[in-house]
């Protein structure tokens, strides 16, 4: 089976806490919310996860066909929980409870090709060292920067906390696709300014750059830095904002100029930052979306 983009994560139990103190248990990861967003948006992907025996339910959660998901054994899932502090979430307290184990280069079947592999990580040590060399000899890369920054403290009942990524120098120039929000891109560069920090990263090998903010999201792709406005009317829906941007972005980006995948990727986050979950959108809903609020 071929795949327009081979999305590769840990789908991962989360237990959120909002500012006013009301709790959400639902499934998380980078690669559900992933997914959701490009096989709404009509996108031909592929999952490949590691979820263990006793939490199948949460490979139920995908929204895509059972044979467009590969899940490989591990002990155990990963679970994550999260104190968001501010009604727009951008300021939040992270705890990895449990991790599901790494990926390695040989997890990824020989026969089963995509035109981009995508990494969505959730924290440093979900890929083996291999993985962006090895993947970059079969197609292009896209990797979330948040699965090299963001460690464990294992020693503190798994917190959370960013680091810059030693390898960075070195692996950049492997991938084609970069996404980060803005304090990743800070800690990557010392920029504050998201436009500079794009291009510095691209200067450094990264082919396109993606940088996520709650006021738009900036691509810095052929030498040219776009931007386009966030519109969403609240912010129930804002776990998994940079998952969905990425995702639509990437797979857009196999047909369509980097700024009009950039528009359509904004504005199917905007919509989907409007309900809680992943995106349960059409392509016609972005559209249509693109059409009100854009237009």
């Amino acid at each position: 089976m071929k795949c327009s983009s081979l999305i590769i994560g840990h789908v991962c139990r989360d237990k959120n806490t909002d500012y006013k103190g009301e709790v959400q248990r639902r499934a998380g990861g980078a690669a559900l919310y992933s997914s959701a967003a490009a096989w709404g948006m009509g996108h031909d992907v592929c999952v490949l996860t590691k979820v263990a025996p006793e939490d199948g339910d949460l490979l139920d959660e995908l929204r895509l066909p059972k044979e467009r998901v590969l899940n490989l054994p591990t002990p155990c899932s990963t679970r994550m929980e999260n104190v968001y502090f501010t009604a727009d979430r951008e300021r939040r307290r992270s705890v990895c409870a449990a991790r599901g184990e790494p990926f390695c280069a040989a997890d990824v079947p020989e026969d089963l090709p995509a035109e981009i592999f995508q990494l969505a990580g959730l924290v440093y040590g979900d890929y083996a060292d291999d993985m962006i060399p090895s993947l970059a000899k079969r197609g292009r890369v896209a990797v979330d920067v948040q699965g090299y920054l963001r460690h464990v403290n294992v020693s503190d009942g798994g917190t959370m906390f960013f680091e810059d990524w030693a390898e960075k120098r070195e692996l950049l120039p492997y991938i084609d696709f970069l996404k980060t929000d803005a304090a990743e891109a800070e800690i990557l560069t010392g920029l504050s300014d998201r436009a500079e920090a794009a291009k510095l990263l691209a200067s450094r090998g990264a082919g396109e750059v993606l940088i996520t903010h709650n006021t738009e999201v900036l691509v810095c792709a052929d030498g040219k830095v776009f931007t386009c406005p966030i519109k969403a009317r609240n912010l129930s829906g804002r776990t998994g904002r940079g998952d969905t941007t990425f995702a639509v972005y990437l797979n857009e980006r196999l047909h369509s100029s980097p700024e009009t995948a950039l528009r359509l990727a904004t504005a199917a986050v905007s919509l989907k930052m409007e309900t809680p979950g992943p995106f349960a959108g059409t392509r016609a809903d972005v559209e249509a979306y693109l059409r009100e609020f854009y237009d």
